[in-house]
């Protein structure tokens, strides 16, 4: 969202290694060059896309324009890409859901993904519990052979696999080694990997260690967690460090690459936090420095990625950090940055990203939740608005991500993000950021000859803090957890090599282009 008048040329660039800078006019047939206007709509409605001269509707459009260059691209993004995180403290509950509820449903609606369970609850307050290990007195509750079982129903059903957090505070191998022997032995192929701790950069500052607690301290005690888990269940990958943000993670991570070898890179991201001053809101949510903040974040973490050739996954993030802010983390705004920044995340070559949530919570950050005890119980989730973030970037997975840069006064409002679908298509996703009231972008899209229509899936609610009212498509997430696109989405033209799209304001879209044939 806005802040202030903006400078009459605000440049803001989509980094990516090699990145050649911001490019106005790309002249190559590779490349494609997009130019937005903001334009007042008087209130257009729903998601139509029109063909027609912005300049025409209502004031004079504020010039934005958006270059993309479609040479070299980045890796295709991965097919599990998506995924969800819990606290251990849920993985009882969530597992029941193997067999009852529409929890299969809603996963399977996104493709393959990830079922990350860890956050504090893994270090504070689940403990494993079996015949050779008893519930230490610490532990509010325990996990158990029988909950690992219900797990696998949900992974095989669902086609989800699973990463799972061991703790590492209350210092015991013998019994992380036992619980992961449970794991796989329940999970099979499904268990994805194990993380050791949850965030342990910071149990100095909770009293879960002493002063002077740093990696090389945490790292031991991680050697001594592999070789018991070694010792029962030899060859099972490793994740990590799982840091709280990626500032500590220039420390953590290189030394985790080099001293363990983990499958993947792993750290968290929460653009706002809990006790921030001033208070986190949709504004700052939604705003230019936070999105500059998040690509700065993404290089640090990616960094080390492509220095050590170990992927880096994003295996915890939501809006504000300590389980969400009613207002913000269940309104409709927090679907748009989840929008941005898992596109933006994608441009990154991050390898996959998961979204934190509380299936008990729905005024939190979770993509799904129950909004009473007894519908907790029967398995009957509701989709919260950031579930649809997952459902709009989800055509995403498989392509290509490519270069962009946006310019102009009115950049600070619109965020684009490109990427090369398979066979030389294209895909923008697109999210305006500016309150329902605004008037909202007209997209002129120059794509040369190549290509002779687009299509338009947008991303819709009543206002940025509405907590109901989300479309896809002009469609809802059923009660028992589908959604499909409509068979026809509104489509555009392309003449004389342009094609004008309008967008909303407070809204995304996602504008598909396929080649001519």
């Amino acid at each position: 969202m806005q802040q202030g008048k903006p400078r009459a040329e605000e440049v803001r660039r989509k980094r990516r290694p090699g990145f050649l800078g911001t490019v106005t006019i790309v002249t190559t047939a590779a490349a494609v060059a997009v130019s937005l206007a903001s334009a007042g709509t008087g209130g257009a409605s729903g998601a139509r896309a029109l063909e027609q001269d912005p300049a025409s509707q209502g004031p004079p459009p504020v010039a934005v324009s958006v270059a993309v260059d479609a040479r070299n691209p980045g890796p295709a993004v991965p097919a599990d890409y998506l995924g969800l995180s819990f606290e251990v403290s849920d993985l009882a509950q969530v597992a029941s859901y193997g067999e009852h509820g529409d929890l299969v449903a809603l996963l399977r609606s996104l493709g393959t993904g990830v079922l990350r369970f860890g956050g504090v609850s893994s270090d504070t307050q689940i403990a494993w519990a079996d015949a050779s290990t008893r519930q230490p007195r610490w532990a509010k509750r325990s996990l158990e052979a029988e909950d690992f079982a219900k797990l696998r129903s949900l992974a095989q059903r669902s086609g989800w696999k699973v990463l799972l957090t061991v703790g590492l505070a209350h210092f015991d191998p013998m019994a992380a080694a036992r619980e992961v022997a449970s794991a796989k032995q329940a999970l099979g192929p499904w268990l994805e990997g194990i993380e050791v701790g949850n965030e342990p950069d910071a149990y100095a500052r909770h009293d879960l260690r002493a002063p002077g607690w740093d990696f090389a301290r945490y790292n031991a005690e991680v050697v001594s967690y592999r070789r018991a888990i070694a010792a029962l269940t030899p060859g099972i990958p490793i994740a990590g460090p799982g840091v709280s943000g990626s500032r500590i993670y220039v420390q953590w991570g290189p030394q985790e690459a080099y001293a363990e070898h983990p499958l993947m890179l792993t750290g968290h991201h929460y653009p706002l936090g809990c006790h921030q001053v001033p208070a986190p809101s949709i504004t700052r949510l939604l705003s230019a420095g936070i999105r500059s903040k998040e690509e700065e974040s993404l290089d640090r973490y990616m960094a080390v990625s492509h220095r050590t050739g170990i992927p880096f996954r994003m295996d915890e993030t939501g809006s504000v950090s300590c389980g969400g802010q009613p207002g913000i983390s269940n309104a409709f705004a927090s679907a748009l940055w989840a929008s941005n920044y898992i596109a933006q995340s994608m441009e990154a070559e991050v390898s996959g990203i998961n979204l934190e949530g509380n299936p008990a919570n729905c005024e939190g950050y979770t993509p799904v939740c129950a909004p009473t005890p007894a519908r907790l119980q029967e398995g009957a989730l509701q989709a919260q608005p950031v579930w649809y973030a997952l459902l709009l970037t989800k055509a995403l997975v498989g392509d290509r991500p490519i270069r962009s840069a946006t310019s102009g006064q009115g950049a600070a409002n619109v965020s684009v993000s490109a990427l090369e679908a398979p066979e030389g298509g294209l895909r923008l996703l697109v999210a305006e950021d500016e309150p329902s009231d605004r008037g909202g972008v007209s997209l002129r899209l120059h794509v040369g000859s190549g290509f002779t229509s687009a299509t338009v899936l947008s991303l819709r609610a009543p206002s940025l803090k509405a907590t109901g009212g989300v479309t896809l498509g002009g469609r809802a997430v059923s009660a028992t957890g589908e959604w499909s696109a409509p068979s026809r989405l509104p489509r555009v033209r392309v003449r004389r090599g342009v094609a004008t799209v309008r967008i909303p304001a407070a809204s995304a879209a996602l504008i598909s282009l396929a080649p001519a044939r």
